[in-house]
């Protein structure tokens, strides 16, 4: 994982320094005490503040950019929808359905990209969520080719050339914005002619019956949580299957803890899951938790100093921008003991600090667990906390379940991730699986 620069930079010149990134005078903090001072005194000391060409390709409207009431607002419509009851209710069974529709359509001993096929579930899901769009149809598949392109100018030079990737992307991005509000004008005429399907209990359907938001500013919503709801959740995932390749010990724990699991639901006659049993998924989620922070999914934020700051003798100019640097923290060897291992132990009670086994993989050790939860942000913290983040961890904890029951798997060819511009794996994580049966 080349995730360290930021790391070697804070070792050089401390942990907080100032430099000139993005055109700007810059405050770089690798420090969690003044990461953690930032996002909790967003809108008071701190405002989001990300690069022009970002609100140009996603929208003014777009909840990464906007800052204030507005932001408030659409974060709560996103919140509501993304509420602890409709996790319980609807969106588990989507989760596991649309988990089970990919790997079903894995065969035994093939070799694919992993990071492809996660990129795939999530794309389904969040597509069938928002707009209730059924995977595999030509019109889902058909405004997938069109995010393909947007995705690749949104972590492109902001040059608007023709056949730049940032032009391409525009363009895309005025498809996507054509699709959605065809969609929207469908849905409203049925809705008038009273015909609308109560089974399209979408997040296009409630922004209609529930929200005033504008034409305008629902298509950017969509278009936002599309792009934060399926990018980061599939790189997440892939990143769980290469980090659980290298680590045998963690990933028989795993089965043992879906074993029993799926052991209890046959015997009861049960088939899908249950959120009591996503809550018993204990291991599962130190794994999850473990790929969050090695994996630094997102590496920084963006925000501006609204008023000259001063914090433990630095001095942060008004107007200067300031990038917390969340992967920093969680790489900071004296914050997570040999951060650069994946150790999920590192997360239970009493494991914290594990030896290395002959794999490569730290193993469990009664050794007192460190505190670990103050200094763990991977979706960001104060106000502007990712609307998705228990989505996000679900959807990771359920692949993961069928994952292991159902397969073994490797490496087929040398990959690993590289973070420039975001997190992805150059040759797609090639994998090779083994169906196994449950016993």
């Amino acid at each position: 994982m080349r995730l360290k620069l930021f790391v070697l930079c804070g070792r050089r010149y401390g942990k907080i320094y100032k430099s000139n990134l993005f055109g700007e005078p810059t405050i770089v903090s690798a420090d969690a005490g003044l990461n953690r001072y930032i996002l909790q005194n967003e809108g008071k000391l701190f405002e989001c503040s990300y690069p022009r060409s970002i609100g140009g390709i996603l929208g003014k409207w777009s909840m990464l950019v906007l800052v204030g009431d507005m932001h408030r607002d659409m974060r709560i419509i996103s919140l509501n929808f993304l509420c602890l009851a409709r996790l319980r209710t609807h969106l588990l069974k989507e989760v596991e359905q649309h988990t089970l529709l990919v790997l079903n359509s894995w065969k035994d001993n093939s070799v694919f990209s992993a990071q492809d096929e996660a990129k795939k579930f999530t794309f389904n899901l969040m597509a069938k969520h928002i707009m209730s769009l059924e995977p595999g149809k030509p019109e889902t598949e058909l405004l997938k080719k069109e995010y393909v392109t947007f995705m690749k100018g949104v972590v492109s030079p902001p040059l608007n050339l023709p056949g730049s990737a940032y032009r391409k992307a525009l363009q895309s991005r005025s498809n996507i914005l054509k699709f959605i509000e065809q969609k929207m004008s469908e849905r409203l005429t049925k809705m008038k002619k009273g015909k609308e399907n109560m089974e399209e209990d979408d997040l296009l359907g409630w922004l209609l019956k529930h929200s005033n938001l504008s034409t305008e500013q629902i298509l950017d919503l969509i278009l936002s949580l599309l792009f934060a709801g399926h990018e980061t959740s599939s790189v997440a995932i892939a990143l769980a299957i290469y980090f659980l390749q290298g680590c045998p010990e963690a990933v028989q724990q795993l089965r043992e803890e879906h074993l029993e699991i799926a052991r209890a639901k046959k015997q009861s006659g049960e088939v899908e899951l249950k959120w009591e049993d996503y809550k018993k998924m204990n291991f599962t989620q130190s794994v999850v938790n473990e790929t969050l922070r090695l994996g630094n999914v997102v590496r920084f934020l963006h925000r501006k100093a609204l008023k000259d700051v001063r914090y433990k003798g630095y001095d942060i100019p008004c107007g200067w921008k300031v990038l917390p640097v969340i992967a920093a923290v969680h790489l900071d060897p004296s914050l997570f003991d040999h951060p650069q291992h994946f150790n999920p132990w590192r997360w239970q009670q009493n494991n914290g600090r594990s030896p290395v086994s002959a794999s490569g993989c730290p193993c469990p050790s009664p050794s007192p667990s460190p505190s670990t939860n103050n200094n763990f942000m991977p979706f960001g913290g104060g106000p502007r906390l990712c609307a998705g983040s228990d989505l996000a961890k679900l959807e990771m904890a359920v692949f993961v379940h069928h994952l292991v029951l159902n397969f073994k798997w490797e490496l087929a060819e040398d990959d690993q991730a590289f973070v420039f511009p975001f997190v992805e794996f150059p040759k797609g994580l090639p994998i090779r699986i083994h169906r196994h049966t449950l016993k």
